[in-house]
């Protein structure tokens, strides 16, 4: 049945039969007689269907919750028997908001460090897209914002505070100050990541508060592109404070704090709240409290 339940939870991600049987690499009547023969055992309709997909029953809906489980469960003992075999081994895969992106590397290279038969895969998300991969069990693990959104039933692990700066060139308005506030910084020409990234929100609440409203001239879900823009002399940016060690500061930009409110926000590691956890996942936690302790020494 567990390959049953795999099935399902595609169609259901998928929402398609042909794309849900490309991402499983099987045939779409193959996944058809499989969703059909899952049906039978049960003894409910799973999924509403004419000549494609339309949606999931209520008895769908509820079978998906136990198929998370399930199959995560069922992954789990796999892991751990495999674990037990031949040491710490396979794919970890992990989700990361744009912003934390370049903060996390000391982790991810203790992590490989200690288990070099653990090939990671790290893809940039949104903070929705980091929850949604993490419910369908599509990542190990992810790393967003604890704080400003529900994250729902999670395991979290705080990891740093997210402060601001603003990010301009030297000659630029308020570009030789020591801080400036948040209303200031709505009146500049700015970049900024694109509104379905939380670190937007976050920025578009503290203008709000000061009176204020983004509008940006340009756009990205890269910091990397915002970045490079800065520098061009033509556009600000609001950004978070670690990304001037990343990208290292040319003489010419100046990053300054912003305040009123010195705003922060908590972002950490995120993984599904399962006991036990897979091997992988433990590993990931425990190198994850190992970085917020020497990020936070008491």
């Amino acid at each position: 049945m567990i390959d049953k339940l795999e099935y399902f939870m595609a169609l259901a991600r998928e929402r398609h039969f042909g794309r849900a049987a490309t991402e499983l690499g099987i045939t779409q009547p193959t996944l058809s007689a499989g969703l059909k023969q899952l049906e039978d055992q049960l003894g409910v309709v799973l999924v509403q269907r004419g000549s494609r997909f339309q949606a999931l029953t209520p008895e769908g809906q509820r079978v998906l919750e136990w198929a998370r489980r399930i199959v995560g469960d069922a992954r789990t003992m796999r892991e751990e028997m495999k674990a037990a075999r031949k040491g710490l081994s396979g794919h970890a895969r992990l989700a990361v908001i744009p912003t934390a992106l370049s903060k996390v590397t000391a982790m991810t290279a203790a992590f490989s460090e200690k288990h070099p038969a653990v090939t990671l895969s790290i893809m940039s998300c949104t903070s929705n897209e980091v929850l949604f991969q993490l419910e369908n069990l599509e990542i190990d693990a992810g790393i967003t914002y604890l704080e400003n959104e529900p994250t729902g039933r999670v395991v979290s692990v705080p990891l740093y505070e997210e402060r601001y700066q603003l990010f301009t060139t030297a000659g630029q308005m308020l570009a030789d100050r020591e801080t400036v506030t948040w209303a200031e910084v709505a009146k500049l020409p700015l970049c900024l990541l694109t509104p379905d990234m939380q670190n937007r929100r976050i920025i578009n609440q503290h203008l709000a508060e000061a009176g204020a409203a983004a509008k940006p001239t340009l756009e990205s879900n890269s910091v990397t592109v915002l970045f490079s823009h800065v520098r061009t002399g033509k556009w600000a940016s609001i950004m978070p404070l670690h990304l001037a060690e990343t990208f290292g500061l040319a003489p010419e930009i100046r990053g300054i704090p912003i305040v009123e409110p010195d705003a922060h926000h908590m972002v950490g590691m995120v993984a599904a709240p399962r006991e036990p956890h897979t091997p992988i996942v433990s590993a990931l936690l425990h190198e994850a409290r190992i970085f917020a302790r020497d990020m936070n020494p008491r």
